[in-house]
């Protein structure tokens, strides 16, 4: 090789390094530590897409918005990092508690349709004591909530709507007013049944909710592999006469077990007791591989998996429920209480059906 050729070389070798070393190198995520007694809300405002708000172990009177992308709210653990209301402050009175607060609820994920909120992430705390919901969402893809305790608040543990590919899971729900897991198209309107777009729930424990999960004008979404005992009733599939129809959905491999805390009629539903699946105005609904147990009522919801008529008087159709162990329940394990004649019952290991030979 020439000298001119050396030369050259060295040179372009130079340019190049000095190029590469000019670049700037990309924002790296920032952890905000936070501490008892300091603002979880300014830290969470402080927050940029990518960064972590890790909350040191200790009980906090705050609710908090999360309004951000791709930040993740972390505790340090269920039983060690603790959000309960300000009780000092009086709801309404004051400007500053934020919109969260002002429902009454401990943690609000807020977007909206046309601009939803992207993999937001909340895990490793609990929820306790709020008025509204321990947490709240509306308006996300891909929220993610583990390893949340939500225990005793006055409505839902952890609810979302207008929400798709969300995953709720590993989470404990416990003694809340209504629904320990609330997911539903909309709140606010009434209109057909939204894509959830695989949303999962999975790996989570009801106990002593009014219901462990609804899923309410949803479709495209799975519920597997949760536990649920002592609530009124265990999982509940809410649709209607409104289009798109609910359904699509699949309830799999969940062990219910004893749902037969007693709840009052509303002026929606007869009162409830011992209920473990309750199918209502769905289509397209598989209901397999559970192990549904002891769930023993005289509602008229009441039984181990339950069609029954929506409220509006929809049939649920071409529901499958196959290969389910469901035993001990009263008035029945099987009871299609349904006036549609496409749904199949298969495989199950049951005792007493209505009517008689679903089992």
């Amino acid at each position: 090789m020439t000298q001119r050729h050396l030369t050259y070389l060295t040179c372009t070798v130079v340019v190049l390094a000095s190029g590469m070393a000019a670049t700037p190198s990309a924002a790296r995520p920032t952890v905000h530590r936070v501490q008892p007694g300091a603002s979880i809300q300014k830290a969470v405002d402080a927050a940029k897409p990518g960064d972590t708000v890790v909350l040191s172990p200790g009980t906090y009177k705050e609710s908090v918005d999360l309004t951000t992308s791709d930040v993740t709210l972390r505790g340090s653990g269920a039983h060690r990092t603790v959000l309960v209301p300000d009780t000092v402050l009086v709801p309404g009175t004051d400007a500053d508690r934020g919109a969260c607060a002002g429902a009454g609820h401990g943690i609000c994920v807020t977007g909206t349709d046309k601009m939803p909120l992207r993999g937001v992430t909340v895990r490793s705390l609990t929820l306790r004591g709020f008025t509204g919901n321990g947490l709240w969402a509306t308006g996300t893809d891909r929220l993610r909530v583990q390893g949340v305790t939500a225990e005793r608040n006055g409505k839902w543990g952890i609810a979302e709507e207008r929400s798709v590919r969300s995953v709720l899971s590993h989470n404990v729900v416990e003694e809340n007013g209504d629904a320990g897991l609330f997911l539903a198209d909309t709140t606010d309107t009434e209109e057909g049944a939204r894509d959830a777009r695989k949303t999962v729930i999975r790996h989570n424990r009801m106990l002593g909710n009014r219901v462990g999960v609804i899923v309410r004008r949803l479709r495209n979404l799975t519920v597997d592999r949760n536990e649920a005992t002592g609530n009124c009733a265990a999982v509940f599939v809410v649709g209607d006469e409104s289009k798109p129809v609910a359904g699509d959905l699949r309830v799999t491999r969940n062990h219910l077990r004893a749902n037969n805390k007693h709840c009052a009629a509303t002026p929606r539903l007869p009162f409830l007791q011992g209920t473990g699946v309750v199918l209502t105005g769905a289509e397209g609904t598989l209901v397999a591989g559970n192990r549904i147990e002891n769930n023993k009522g005289t509602s008229p919801l009441s039984g181990g998996i339950v069609l029954f008529k929506s409220l509006m008087g929809a049939a649920n159709e071409r529901s499958t429920v196959r290969d389910n162990l469901v035993t001990g329940n009263s008035p029945a394990d099987l009871a299609d209480r349904d006036t549609a004649t496409t749904n199949t019952f298969s495989g199950n290991t049951c005792t007493l059906s209505e009517p008689a030979g679903l089992c």
